[in-house]
């Protein structure tokens, strides 16, 4: 990526996706020029923690609601310590923020950061594109970047940017070094957290229910894991094709192995299906926004929960599979296309979701994850 923050209110940009169609509008954020595969958001709020995700590493947001920013920025919604998203697409910004809390506006943030964007081109038309050709490699360019180069130019530039089919891209967005999360209140559990891209929330969600939570790098060794004694272990979402993650493919089933209390979410989920001995593949357009129907298959119950996933796992939904760790199902599915939401283990305390219980931002619908893991723990303690 190369940026220049002068400019940018007025700049023309250019949106050119790897199949040659090219949409035009005005620089949004940083001008320079950026590369990342096309996705798109339906969520309506929440555009600061999508922002901050790692999941979104080396991805270009293109949101569908048409007025976005309208809240600004402020310093205590952020997932990370950063904004991940490789661009932004937005069709309509807000001029000015207008909220209580806000402390700049998204398009001085974006500028800050040296997020390259673009706003003002018609993002209903470029998500109903996403959807019926997939999700694909596109570049922003404005500025220096765009004046004077032939459009068939810019999709050559394009077209060699790296698919995320084939991304090892976890140890590149999770923590260098270990750190702890303090229980809140009463500390009842110690948790080992691999971190393949977790978001902020997530260990502050275990902190409430009085669990001390120890952030490992996504480079940690079983031996790493167990080193802190943990009562359970969780494995976060995280960027990239999980057809990479071998080292914490490993890491879980030396877990399953031991029969410790497990928990993943996204990242995590398709980290089990592979240590249970499923595939993964990668979705046409994937899921991401905070509006996605869930079923919970074990309570019959749907959820309305937070997704942002290019991959999925491949196991079988109308019976229990047999694994080298004993039976295990799916647990909660899709209601849009019957894409695997869930898995869990049935001759011991191992269970994921796909999707991102923390809803941040979006419904608290499954909440109840974070409990049903704390009685795993309870259960295996007694």
């Amino acid at each position: 990526m190369t940026t220049s923050t002068r400019g940018a209110a007025k700049a023309p940009a250019v949106l050119v996706l790897e199949d040659g169609r090219i949409f035009r509008g005005r620089a949004y954020g940083a001008v320079g020029e950026t590369f990342g595969e096309a996705v798109f958001s339906t969520g309506m709020t929440g555009y600061q923690e999508t922002l901050t995700d790692p999941s979104y590493h080396r991805q270009v947001v293109v949101m569908t609601a048409p007025h976005v920013g309208n809240t600004g920025v402020n310093d205590e919604d952020p997932e990370s310590s950063r904004i991940w998203v490789a661009g932004y697409v937005v069709r309509d910004p807000a001029r000015v923020p207008s909220n209580w809390r806000s402390q700049r506006s998204l398009d001085e943030e974006l500028v800050k950061q040296g997020v390259v964007g673009i706003c003002g081109i018609d993002t209903r038309a470029l998500t109903r594109h996403l959807r019926e050709r997939g999700a694909m490699r596109v570049g922003i360019f404005s500025g220096a970047a765009w004046e004077g180069v032939r459009d068939e130019a810019l999709v050559a530039k394009v077209q060699d940017a790296p698919q995320m089919k084939g991304a090892n891209l976890s140890a590149e967005v999770a923590t260098k070094e270990a750190y702890v999360v303090p229980a809140i209140g009463e500390k009842k559990f110690t948790v080992a957290a691999v971190d393949l891209g977790i978001k902020g929330m997530t260990p502050h969600r275990m902190a409430e229910r009085g669990i001390e939570v120890h952030v490992l790098p996504a480079t940690a060794t079983v031996e790493d894991v167990y080193a802190v004694e943990p009562d359970g272990v969780f494995f976060s979402n995280g960027p990239g094709d999980p057809a990479t993650a071998d080292g914490p493919v490993a890491v879980m089933q030396g877990v399953l192995e031991r029969k410790t209390p497990l928990f993943g979410i996204c990242f995590g989920n398709q980290i089990l299906g592979r240590a249970l001995g499923f595939g993964t593949y990668k979705l046409k357009y994937g899921h991401r926004g905070i509006n996605q129907p869930v079923q919970d298959r074990t309570t019959g119950k749907v959820e309305i929960t937070a997704h942002n996933h290019g991959f999925a796992v491949d196991a079988p939904l109308d019976k229990v599979s047999e694994t080298p760790y004993g039976r295990a199902e799916v647990s909660h599915v899709c209601l849009n296309d019957q894409v695997v939401e869930g898995l869990q283990l049935l001759d011991q305390p191992a269970f994921s979701v796909q999707y991102h219980p923390e809803a941040a931002a979006g419904p608290h619908d499954a909440a109840y994850l974070f409990d049903r893991f704390v009685t795993l723990m309870e259960a295996e303690r007694a």
